[in-house]
């Protein structure tokens, strides 16, 4: 991530916007690298870096990954070759705080946001949304019992694999409790994003292809 006009782009939305469906789509159309917090504690520790071992101890120990070890390791894996056309931030950041850190970071490594997409959707539509997704155990590809089915009843259209998995959380009680937690936490980074001038509204109740068509349209828009 040394070059200056590398791709910092974020996706921010409630549980069931598709955040995480539309950054693998960006991965793969736009040759941005998806970075997901979940995958790069995960990494980090797998790697043994000093971040990841840092993040071990608390998640052994049960405890919370503080903002502090998540930035680390994001400056960590941010600083890997693989990067050169830029990265899809999924669910980070979450609050102001973790938005003004990262601000800090990436001004630390001559970067910036470069855009930031705020998939718009109707709180009830989502609770029937999110109770019916799941995924492909082998890959992490997802699915849905009305919207995205595999092709072949039974198969992952991406790997091949038979084997899939629901959320325990993906229930209409708990989505409810998620989207309360969303609006008061994550929300707000909305007009944060917006008064500096590099936030995009994406309707997204819209189709998976509709939606990454859109989203296709504000990345073309800040490459112009």
């Amino acid at each position: 991530m040394s070059k200056p006009n590398t791709a910092v782009v974020i996706l921010l939305g409630p549980p069931g916007a598709g955040k995480g469906t539309q950054a693998r789509m960006l991965e793969e159309g736009h040759g941005l690298v998806q970075l997901s917090t979940g995958d790069l504690l995960r990494g980090a520790v797998a790697k043994g870096t000093a971040a990841g071992l840092a993040a071990k101890a608390v998640m052994e120990a049960g405890g919370l990954v503080s903002d502090e070890i998540v930035l680390a390791v994001l400056k960590e894996r941010m600083a890997d070759p693989d990067l050169g056309q830029g990265v899809v931030l999924d669910g980070f950041p979450r609050n102001i705080a973790q938005a003004e850190a990262l601000d800090a970071l990436l001004a630390g490594m001559g970067q910036r946001v470069t855009a930031v997409v705020s998939l718009e959707v109707d709180d009830a539509a989502m609770v029937d949304r999110v109770a019916g997704r799941y995924t492909c155990a082998a890959c992490g590809e997802g699915y849905h019992d009305h919207f995205k089915q595999p092709a072949v009843a039974g198969t992952c259209d991406k790997c091949g694999g038979t084997e899939f998995k629901r959320r325990s959380d993906d229930k209409a009680e708990t989505v409810r409790a998620r989207l309360d937690a969303y609006h008061a936490q994550t929300a707000p980074l909305i007009a944060y994003y917006e008064a500096r001038g590099v936030l995009d509204r994406v309707d997204a109740m819209g189709s998976i292809e509709e939606i990454r068509t859109a989203l296709a349209r504000v990345l073309g828009s800040v490459a112009a």
